[in-house]
């Protein structure tokens, strides 16, 4: 008789509807709360500014400096380490193409004040007056 009621037991079913959307919701959680840089080779705190407006400009070119005094091109997705010497040449060729053009000056908290009034010199010598410094 121990043949008649013998209980057949279910095989354990592991439900992955639920730990899919779990899985989904961490991703989505992890895009939404990432903070994309766009210099991330340069170690820069930027100043803090309480009347500043925002920097993000379109058409500008970018020079990055840090307060070892190193210097960073970047125009558009594409960023050079460049020597002072060089950015001069350099916005020669810029100042010819278009006077027009806005340069935005980065710079760490820390830099000297001798590398950032530089590389604004070397901007009005080659006849870009457009010059911001980007702060935080």
């Amino acid at each position: 008789m121990s043949g008649l009621y013998q209980k057949k037991r279910k095989r354990p079913e592991l439900n992955l509807v639920p730990l899919i959307d779990v899985l989904v919701m961490l991703i989505f959680f992890a895009f939404v709360t990432m903070q994309f840089r766009s210099i991330t080779t340069m170690n820069l705190t930027l100043p803090k500014v309480e009347t500043a407006g925002k920097s993000e400009l379109k058409d500008s070119l970018t020079i990055s400096i840090t307060k070892e005094g190193e210097f960073t091109l970047q125009n558009g997705n594409r960023s050079v380490p460049v020597k002072m010497d060089e950015i001069e040449h350099l916005l020669t060729q810029v100042g010819n193409i278009s006077k027009d053009i806005t340069v935005l000056i980065r710079s760490d908290e820390n830099t000297p004040l001798r590398f950032i009034t530089a590389a604004m010199d070397a901007c009005r010598k080659n006849g870009l007056s457009k010059i911001r410094l980007q702060s935080r």
